[in-house]
């Protein structure tokens, strides 16, 4: 199925954005390591958490968490300290994500895991049991799901651990997530430049634990009021703070810079318009919140900024190798652009020949859909955007706030 997105000709509205998954998943893994877990308020309702909050409830012996990454590393660290053997699987494409670092990491701490088809993959057998803990390298360049699962799991084990990170560290404000949850459960976190410290210590139940809003989802709006020419472009985003938990608030520093004010309220945010602050082309690091890629990506090629973007390497094991899928995608509309190194994309402001009635493929991955379709905003003719539905795996409202807001959406096999 397809959806032909239209959108309205200005941009007024208020949008109550769904909860952060970032930060429910963590919180259920915590909960539930709690002797007695407590209700956490306001969770999500998207793919991703349903998947983890069926693991941890059920008993099967054999575990499909679909797609959703986080929960393939976060259960699989989970597991390793939870009593019984249980298989973990998923879709094809999650069967051919690596795993390998984070399964020889556990393994070295004591855990029995072992690969049912290829090594380094998932399908995963994991044996539970009482670890040992200890030291642990690990390679923070690749995933910060990783480390952000050993470090849930530390206070379970005999000895705690004491893992090192090697190397550049990616994603690092969901580490700091991570760190500050386990905190708040009542857990000792020690740092010292790349060495965490963890000592065994019970987990203790948060009283009231309310998930707050997804500055993820935020940044598809962002876009949306940078894309609009219209300056009486407002938005009103509800359950955004600036002392909240998520590295990804970082996007509102760069929409600045692409013409999009922030200004804080009691509910939330409103978003405006304002001057843009660029010399092209635009340069910046994902390392921080590579998730926030596409987005920045598909605004910049609309708005006719060239730019380079750095610190991409983890984007080639997502939900799919979101830099090749970039690269089809926008080169659909127009915009070649080139990956170097494997970890950066950049578009130098050249032009190429337009796909005649062009169709966004999303490659099973929830950010492709939602990055892309606000680029119905620059043609008249709307765009078209294949599975839809994968949006469900974070923001499953995503297509009726933008039905609310004003944009047409339709069941369609092409442009017209």
């Amino acid at each position: 199925m397809n959806y032909l997105i239209k959108a309205p000709e200005k941009l007024h509205a208020e949008i109550h954005l769904p909860a952060s998954k970032s930060i429910g998943n963590r919180a259920l893994i915590l909960n539930a390591l709690c002797r007695h877990p407590k209700e956490i308020k306001n969770m999500p309702v998207c793919d991703d958490t349903e998947v983890m909050i069926k693991a941890l409830r059920d008993e099967d012996s054999e575990l499909n968490i679909g797609a959703a990454g986080t929960a393939m590393r976060f259960l699989t660290a989970y597991l390793s300290v939870k009593k019984g053997t249980r298989i973990i699987t998923g879709t094809e494409r999650m069967k051919n994500r690596p795993v390998k670092l984070l399964v020889e990491a556990l393994q070295s701490l004591g855990a029995k895991i072992g690969y049912l088809e290829k090594e380094g993959f998932p399908p995963l057998r994991i044996r539970g049991q009482a670890l040992t803990g200890g030291e642990v390298c690990l390679d923070g360049s690749v995933s910060s799901q990783y480390i952000s699962a050993l470090l849930m799991i530390a206070p379970q084990m005999t000895n705690g651990i004491r893992l090192h990170l090697i190397g550049d560290v990616i994603s690092r404000p969901y580490i700091n997530l991570t760190v500050r949850l386990m905190r708040m459960f009542g857990a000792t976190v020690l740092e010292e430049g790349q060495t965490f410290t963890v000592p065994p210590q019970p987990y203790s139940p948060v009283e009231n634990f309310t998930v707050e809003a997804d500055w993820s989802a935020a940044s598809y709006w962002y876009e949306m009021a940078a894309l609009y020419k219209d300056k009486e472009t407002h938005l009103s985003l509800s359950g955004l703070s600036a002392d909240g938990l998520q590295g990804d608030a970082s996007i509102a520093e760069l929409f600045d810079r692409l013409g999009v004010k922030t200004t804080f309220t009691r509910s939330g945010v409103t978003l405006s318009k304002k001057e843009r602050k660029i010399d092209p082309p635009l340069l910046f690091d994902f390392t921080a919140m590579p998730d926030m890629a596409q987005t920045a990506a598909v605004t910049c090629i609309m708005l006719n900024i060239p730019f380079r973007f750095t610190g991409l390497q983890s984007l080639k094991i997502k939900e799919t190798d979101r830099l090749e899928a970039l690269q089809t995608e926008s080169g659909k509309l127009g915009y070649p652009l080139t990956v170097r190194d494997g970890n950066s994309l950049e578009w130098d402001g050249k032009r190429s020949s337009i796909t005649q009635s062009p169709v966004i493929a999303t490659y099973e991955d929830h950010r492709m859909a939602m990055a892309f379709a606000p680029v119905s905003i620059c043609r008249k003719e709307g765009i078209c955007v294949a599975d839809p539905q994968v949006v469900s795996k974070s923001y499953p409202s995503y297509w009726e706030d933008l039905e609310k807001c004003g944009f047409s959406i339709r069941t369609g096999s092409s442009v017209s």
